[in-house]
């Protein structure tokens, strides 16, 4: 039964505004094919479930070492817990006995009548607009859960979008397609070298998929990070516009997200280096400047708030 097929989420987030119209439920899948330097989730780029630590939630009570059964926690000299990557298995035992929930566990395994059940929380608030997004991480990694909770709500009258960065196998997404009411859709860069080198992947599928969601008629909404001096040059501007307008024409519309540094906590929970230590937020004027430059070659240009 649809209903019983499983996925791996890592959490379900609610009165959400800005990714898709509406208020929206966002169920967030965990697992990603890309690996951006400027992930704000990191959590959800492997597919399996992770334990994280949030330091500063930590009332050193001392008990996770000796919940761990692979002793993959020691105490550190002020009582800190400290996790060996190497030996943890992610049982989450640890997070079972920690009170102030500063041990925590990313990702778990949900069945999409589970999922349903809390978006369905909400319906109240979808009635004039608004309903549920799926998001990650990449959801088209989980395709499968993704198509069979969009069948679900579709049954039920809630409108359903996905935020994809497009870099799935066309199998993925062609599932999805057609339970799908309005697309999220991520252009990192155009050029396939420098995609590849901050990203791990070329971007030949992700175009591909581009164009196969502008030509099933679902409403798409293009979007890309501003990363300041990685993809706000004027080539990959012109690149971004023209690629715009072979799919949308004079429709072509693009919404810029800025840069921001407020995933940088989950890279320390989860003992993971920060890629962009350096790099800093782009200022409300460099961004307004880089939205004019789409503007002025025939995009309308927005930026996320």
């Amino acid at each position: 039964m649809p209903e019983m097929v499983k996925g791996i989420v890592t959490h379900i987030q609610r009165f959400s505004v800005h990714d898709g119209p509406g208020i929206r439920t966002l169920v967030f899948m965990k697992g990603c094919y890309l690996r951006c330097q400027w992930c704000d989730n990191p959590e959800t780029i492997n597919h399996s479930a992770e334990v994280g630590l949030v330091k500063a939630h930590c009332n050193k009570c001392g008990k996770c070492p000796g919940a761990c059964p692979e002793q993959a926690i020691t105490l550190d000299a002020e009582g800190i817990p400290v996790i060996d990557s190497q030996r943890c298995n992610n049982c989450a035992k640890c997070v079972a006995v920690c009170l102030p929930e500063a041990l925590i566990l990313y990702g778990r395994e949900m069945t999409v009548e589970e999922v349903f059940q809390e978006v369905k929380q909400d319906e109240i608030f979808y009635e004039k607009s608004g309903g549920v997004t799926a998001s990650g991480g990449e959801p088209l990694r989980q395709a499968t859960f993704v198509k069979a909770l969009f069948e679900r709500c579709r049954e039920a009258g809630i409108h359903t979008a996905l935020e994809t960065c497009g870099f799935a196998p066309a199998g993925a997404l062609e599932q999805v397609l057609p339970v799908l009411q309005y697309c999220l859709f991520d252009l990192k860069h155009m050029n396939p070298d420098v995609h590849r080198a901050y990203t791990g992947q070329p971007n030949d599928v992700i175009l591909d998929n581009a164009r196969k969601v502008v030509e099933s008629g679902v409403t798409v909404l293009f979007r890309s990070p501003l990363i300041p001096g990685i993809n706000d040059s004027q080539e990959n501007i012109k690149a971004t516009a023209s690629f715009l307008k072979e799919l949308q024409g004079d429709k072509a519309c693009f919404e810029l997200m800025p840069y921001h540094r407020l995933g940088k906590a989950k890279y320390e929970a989860l003992r993971r280096p920060y890629p962009l230590e350096e790099l800093k937020s782009p200022e409300p004027d460099y961004a307004e400047s880089i939205r004019q430059a789409y503007q002025d070659l025939g995009i309308h240009c927005t930026i996320s708030k």
